[in-house]
């Protein structure tokens, strides 16, 4: 993405308030199963393996998206913070450059951004389209969805990012503490 539409995208996302971006209609619909390959740090997983856990997933992609650099030191936060009490954080490259796909290069930037958590492939951002895009105008692809033990969507962060001292971050990690606190 260039430099000025980047800019554009960043600040319209930033107009819109949390609590707005909350009302999208995908909340409290159950998340569709994924198409992803190329599992590192895990097996394959399926949605409904992860029945019974909340389940945080964040579309992410490497070298250049600094919005995604800066979202991991999050990710990797609530991943420890909160993996024993049953959130699992699974993260989903999906390629934007034109180089071809390598997953070995996906593991290698998973690891440099300290990813211990599931990482996978959307090839051809298949589930990325389906879950996010399909239909719809969006500012970005760097979603991320808190799904709850059920597999519910309860939380969309619309992508940009989220850090530690940020209202966004603050409504993810008090929406995670929410559906983990619920039977």
């Amino acid at each position: 993405m260039n430099r000025r539409r980047y800019l554009l995208a960043s600040l319209t996302w930033l107009s819109v308030r949390p609590a707005a971006r909350a009302a999208d209609p995908l909340i409290g619909r159950p998340a569709p199963e994924w198409q992803l390959a190329h599992w590192q740090n895990s097996g394959p997983l399926s949605l409904k393996q992860l029945r019974g856990k909340a389940v945080l997933v964040r579309w992410w992609t490497a070298p250049n998206c600094e919005l995604c650099r800066t979202t991991a030191p999050a990710l990797n936060e609530f991943h420890t913070e909160f993996g024993g009490r049953g959130l699992q954080v699974v993260g989903v490259y999906h390629h934007k450059v034109r180089t071809p796909l390598d997953p070995a290069q996906v593991a290698g930037h998973a690891a440099e951004l300290g990813f211990k958590f599931p990482v996978a492939v959307d090839l051809d951002w298949q589930t990325l389209r389906h879950w996010w895009l399909d239909g719809h105008e969006r500012a970005f692809t760097s979603v991320s969805f808190l799904l709850d033990r059920r597999g519910v969507i309860r939380h969309i962060h619309p992508g940009g990012q989220f850090l530690k001292g940020d209202a966004d971050y603050a409504a993810i990690r008090a929406k995670v503490i929410e559906v983990l606190a619920e039977p």
